[in-house]
């Protein structure tokens, strides 16, 4: 694939990176024992959208190794942050969901 060929993957991850670390700093501020997997969930989530996108941007041979993990990764924070009533976790419900669902895209392509 040539790199123009991720630019909407590369778009979905960073997206989701930005809104899962700005679900867990919200948490954070919530200081409720309850968001803890929450708030790692995020972090970790941010972490392998942020890999993502980097190694699609070096068109690298991993991409669909590393988007696979990725997608894995956002189902479950998107599932988690899903349990949330509060505004951040469903916004990062929703950016995990659209991450997870073009990674997998991608990964199938």
């Amino acid at each position: 694939m040539k790199p123009h060929d991720f630019s909407r993957c590369i778009a979905l991850c960073n997206a989701c990176a930005v809104a899962c670390n700005h679900c867990a700093a919200a948490c954070v501020g919530e200081a409720s024992s309850a968001m803890a997997r929450c708030i790692a969930l995020d972090l970790d989530c941010a972490a392998i959208c942020t890999t993502a996108a980097g190694v699609m941007a070096r068109n690298s041979e991993n991409a669909g190794l590393v988007c696979s993990l990725c997608a894995d990764i956002c189902k479950l924070c998107g599932t988690e942050c899903a349990t949330h009533d509060m505004d951040h976790c469903q916004r990062c419900a929703e950016a995990c969901r659209q991450c997870e669902a073009e990674c997998r895209r991608m990964v199938a392509a």
